[in-house]
């Protein structure tokens, strides 16, 4: 198994950037306009990964972990959501988060996976989201039929940090705004994008790849988003208090990051709690584990690709027991 390291990362910038080169690349109808998508095959697939990302997140962002999955013959599919990346913005100002509503993202999901992924892949296929993608992947699921066998979450947003305001409060605020006819406006504290330095930084302890996500932003400023609307805001948050409640029919494994200012890691517990085909490990990371420090990047990875192996190895009809996991080199299932 081929894992990208941060130590060799500058001299393989140059493989990566040819593969995304090397991606196909479109777009496709959804029930909001127009979304960009990329994908890539290998000639010797063995399964198939659809990458849901977060908020601010782009395809664009993920080429090290896309040209990694190459390299371990895994197809990946990957799209923006509406309102960011180079998929079409829903307002004026190109840098506020909006959605009108919450389920959009996942009619969306359905539809990349109808119009882009079953056409052109025909084997087994597993589900890998990080932290909006977590809460949208799960709300697919609940709704649609979906061809694949499970569903890896990396720091999903199953609750949002809210603070200072405690949630009821910013619920409140964001549903009055709305109400006045405000949900296009950006929520209390919220602008347009700003790249905080390193030091400062809430999403990773690793110093270059944060410093390639910011360079990547600055040399295409139209992958940059800003904070979120009160619209965004109030549908987030609303969908989010449904999240311990949710039940999902397939197995899905939860790598959830213990120094998480974004997403309140608790949430995870309450979730696993009442899903019995979930697996939940801790890891000592900051929010984005798939752009974290190497020991912490390999560990959450192996425990995809421990998570996806043994659902291909078994098939689309038979869950893994929790008793066939592995956890990874630095993973923890005590609580955070």
């Amino acid at each position: 198994m081929f894992y990208s390291e941060s130590k060799h990362l500058s001299n393989n910038l140059a493989q990566i950037e040819t593969h995304w080169q090397a991606c196909q690349k479109g777009t496709f109808d959804s029930p909001v306009g127009p979304l960009f998508y990329a994908c890539h095959i290998p000639e010797h697939a063995r399964f198939a990964v659809i990458l849901v990302n977060g908020r601010i997140e782009s395809a664009h962002k993920y080429q090290e972990l896309l040209w990694e999955f190459g390299r371990n013959q895994v197809a990946v599919f990957t799209y923006d959501h509406p309102g960011q990346g180079l998929s079409g913005r829903l307002l004026d100002n190109l840098h506020i988060g909006y959605i009108e509503r919450f389920a959009q993202y996942g009619d969306c999901l359905d539809a990349f996976v109808n119009q882009v992924v079953l056409p052109q892949w025909h084997g087994q296929s597993v589900l890998l989201a990080h932290s909006m993608g977590g809460a949208i992947t799960c709300d697919y699921l609940t709704r649609y039929s979906s061809p694949v066998v499970g569903a890896f979450l990396s720091a999903p947003m199953f609750a949002i940090n809210t603070a200072p305001y405690p949630v009821w409060l910013a619920q409140g605020i964001a549903t009055t705004a709305c109400a006045l006819g405000l949900g296009q406006r950006y929520a209390v504290g919220q602008a347009d994008y700003l790249p905080k330095a390193f030091a400062d930084n809430e999403l990773t302890q690793c110093e270059l790849r944060y410093s390639l996500f910011r360079q990547l932003y600055q040399q295409y400023p139209g992958l940059q988003l800003g904070g979120v609307s009160f619209r965004w805001l109030q549908q987030a948050l609303q969908f989010t208090q449904s999240m311990a409640q949710q039940r999902i029919d397939l197995p899905v494994s939860i790598a959830s990051a213990q120094h998480d200012s974004i997403v309140c890691s608790a949430a995870h517990a309450h979730f696993a709690a009442n899903n019995t085909s979930c697996q939940l490990l801790h890891y000592p990371g900051k929010h984005e584990l798939l752009c974290e420090v190497d020991p912490i990047r390999r560990a959450v990875l192996n425990q995809f690709y421990t998570f996806a192996h043994q659902l291909i190895k078994q098939g689309p009809a038979t869950a893994p027991s929790m008793s066939d996991y592995v956890a990874g080199d630095t993973a923890s299932d005590t609580g955070s």
